[in-house]
C-alpha cells in the first residue's frame, strides 16, 4: 500500500475527475478500513492504478464509490506529543520518538492517504494508497499505543489520528 509521492493531492484530484467523468456516485466517507464485515484489499503494489479498481466496480455494475482522502495535520502531531509525555518509555526512547514526530512537521497539510471502496455482495472492496512517510507516522503511533496509558476497549486506541478530517 505504498506510493512514492510525498503528497497525494494530485492523485486525489485525478481520481475525482475520473469519478465525475465516469458518472460514479461519490460518497465522501471516513476511512472504511476498520468497518465491520469482510474487507477485500486491492493489491496496489502490483496494480497501483486506481483506474483498474474503478473499472472492476463498473464491470460489476456498481456506481456508488466511497472516497476518503486523509490530510496530515498539526493537531495530529500535537496530540501525539501529549501522549508521549505519559508514555512508559526511557528518556532516550522518548527523545527518539519526539524527534520522529517533529520531523514529520514538514508534511502538515499534505494528503497522506487515499481510500476508494465499494460494496458488492456483502464485501467491502478497498483501494488504498499511502505515502511512505505516512507509514512512518503509523509506526510512531503503534509505538505510542504500545507504551502509552492503557486504553479501554470503548476508546478504540489512537484511531483519531487516522481519520480526523
Amino acid at each position: 500500500m505504498q506510493d512514492m509521492h510525498s503528497n497525494l493531492d494530485s492523485v486525489a484530484e485525478e481520481i475525482q475527475q475520473y469519478l465525475e467523468a465516469e458518472h460514479f456516485v461519490v460518497f465522501r466517507s471516513m476511512s472504511r478500513a476498520t468497518d465491520e464485515g469482510t474487507l477485500v484489499y486491492w493489491d496496489v503494489n502490483r496494480q497501483p492504478d486506481f483506474h483498474r479498481f474503478l473499472e472492476c466496480a463498473l464491470q460489476l455494475g456498481v456506481r456508488l464509490v466511497h472516497f476518503h482522502a486523509r490530510e496530515f495535520r498539526q493537531q495530529h502531531r500535537e496530540d501525539a506529543l501529549e501522549i508521549l509525555e505519559e508514555a512508559d518509555l526511557t528518556r532516550e526512547e522518548k527523545r527518539d520518538l519526539q524527534r520522529r514526530i517533529k520531523d514529520l512537521a514538514i508534511y502538515e497539510g499534505f494528503t497522506c492517504a487515499i481510500e476508494l471502496s465499494f460494496d458488492f455482495e456483502g464485501r467491502i472492496y478497498l483501494f488504498e494508497l499511502q505515502t511512505d512517510w505516512y507509514e512512518e507516522w503509523q509506526e510512531v503511533l503503534d509505538e505510542l499505543e504500545a507504551s502509552g496509558p492503557e486504553m479501554d476497549e470503548d476508546s478504540g486506541g489512537y484511531g483519531g489520528f487516522y481519520s480526523n478530517n
